[in-house]
């Protein structure tokens, strides 16, 4: 019987060793899948660089077209608002990003469909311009039949068809004054969104006078609303502003040369540069963003960001002002 005691003896001494075997292979996993998840997120958590925009000898409204196909392409290339599985889901400040450069892409695309591709508002709207706004305005957060990005990317198609003709002499573009005008007013009713969302993120925030009633004979002024935002949607905020800044700030670029002739006719040049550099300046990227209230010591990165874009709004509201006269 000495052997069964033997064999008894070695089992027993196995077990720690097998129990010992597993654990070291499940922290084995976990450290694997940590060090993948790592390297997902920091492949996916990048934001574009600013790309050029240079006049060109084509005709009017091709540098715009081309700013827009570019942006375009720039928002469907990785996009992440619609992403289901881990870890992207997870990486929300380059999904609001996207979502602000193309809330400016949709703005500009139907300016493009209503206005500069139009000699009158009851001429026929241009196919390809009408189909890219369309594309544009799919729900960004659909990830199947069909995908957010495969309509976007038949968006680019249409702007692409779109300037062909363009090039052709077979599509329209009309850089005029009014045009100019109604393009400026989109922008600055998309940026007057942007900065009330970031003008209420400070942690002390009273109620506020809604636009609607202030000055209103009849109300008073006695309709207010709490419009503070959490504080777990303040970086979505600010990471959803800068991408709208940043689609804006490309796109006066292609508008300062495209509708050159308007501008060096008003003597406006010099504000529309100013208005670029305001937008430059909005492209920063805090470590952490910050929500210190009046008194701190820390930084409050929303309202940062809410003085340039509004100074830039405001240099707008000046450049209409301008082209107007």
């Amino acid at each position: 019987m000495k052997w069964l005691d033997s064999l008894k003896r070695g089992t027993a001494e196995d077990e720690p060793k097998a129990g010992g075997s597993t654990i070291r292979v499940v922290i084995g996993l976990v450290a694997l899948l940590l060090v993948l998840t790592l390297a997902l997120m920091v492949a996916n958590y990048s934001f574009p660089d600013f790309f050029p925009v240079k006049p060109n000898q084509g005709r009017p409204g091709t540098l715009f077209t081309q700013t827009l196909i570019t942006m375009s392409e720039v928002a469907a290339n990785k996009w992440l608002p619609n992403d289901t599985l881990y870890p992207t889901i997870f990486l929300d400040n380059p999904q609001n990003f996207q979502l602000g450069l193309l809330e400016t892409i949709r703005y500009s695309t139907r300016v493009l469909r209503d206005k500069l591709s139009r000699l009158r508002t009851t001429d026929k709207i241009d196919l390809d311009a009408e189909a890219a706004f369309v594309y544009f305005s799919n729900d960004p957060f659909k990830w199947i039949l069909p995908s957010a990005e495969s309509k976007f990317k038949k968006g680019v198609g249409s702007l692409k068809r779109y300037e062909s003709r363009l090039a052709a002499g077979k599509a329209d573009f009309y850089p005029r004054a009014d045009n100019l005008n109604e393009l400026l007013d989109q922008y600055i009713s998309l940026l007057g969104g942007v900065n009330t969302r970031l003008s209420n993120a400070p942690r002390s925030k009273s109620p506020i006078l809604t636009e609607e009633t202030a000055g209103d004979q009849y109300t008073k002024g006695e309709k207010f609303v709490d419009a503070q935002v959490p504080w777990t949607q303040v970086d979505d905020n600010f990471y959803y502003a800068r991408g709208v800044a940043y689609g804006i700030r490309h796109m006066m670029l292609a508008v300062k040369y495209d509708f050159k002739n308007i501008l060096e006719v008003k003597k406006a040049e010099e504000l529309a540069d100013r208005i670029i550099h305001v937008l430059d300046q909005s492209q920063f990227e805090p470590l952490f963003v910050l929500n210190g209230s009046r008194g701190s010591i820390l930084a409050n990165h929303s309202l940062i960001l809410q003085s340039l874009l509004e100074d830039a709004r405001q240099k707008m509201r000046s450049l209409q002002d301008m082209i107007r006269q």
